[in-house]
């Protein structure tokens, strides 16, 4: 299923594709609710890559070194564990399925995989969020 979600001032858009086995379940009410709570975070939180796999590796590295220098001032034995906590930090903050979802008075502090984990079970299959684009006017691509 690829769902859609256009902001109200028509300024964000977004599109997600989410698999599952058959069209019975796409066709699910639980399923294509999952859907459309997912276009909404998407829209709100602005994520930058569906799971933790799809951050590239030398970005996470580029990462880990600005967060090794900013930890240089502490003692070097907790530097290491400084660094891995913000980069922990940084991952919930650009991934998707690390998200908490934007909405947490209707979905209570869920990240999208606990949501993800949950349709899957409701509807018996796999779901997958596949991937996803984000439009926001103004924004240019990178």
């Amino acid at each position: 299923m690829v769902q859609s979600y256009v902001h109200a001032t028509g300024k964000i858009g977004v599109l997600v594709e989410i698999d599952c086995e058959t069209d019975f379940v796409a066709r699910n009410e639980d399923f294509q609710e999952f859907a459309k709570d997912v276009a909404l975070h998407i829209a709100a939180a602005a994520p930058q890559y569906v799971s933790e796999e799809d951050v590239p590796e030398d970005v996470k590295q580029a990462e880990l070194r600005i967060y090794e220098e900013q930890a240089a001032d502490k003692p070097e034995n907790v530097r290491p564990k400084i660094a891995e906590g913000k980069l922990r930090k940084w991952l919930e903050e650009v991934v998707l399925l690390k998200q908490e979802h934007v909405n947490k008075d209707k979905h209570g502090g869920q990240t999208i995989e606990d949501m993800r984990a949950a349709t899957a079970a409701k509807t018996g299959e796999n779901v997958v969020i596949r991937r996803f684009a984000r439009f926001q006017v103004g924004e240019a691509e990178d």
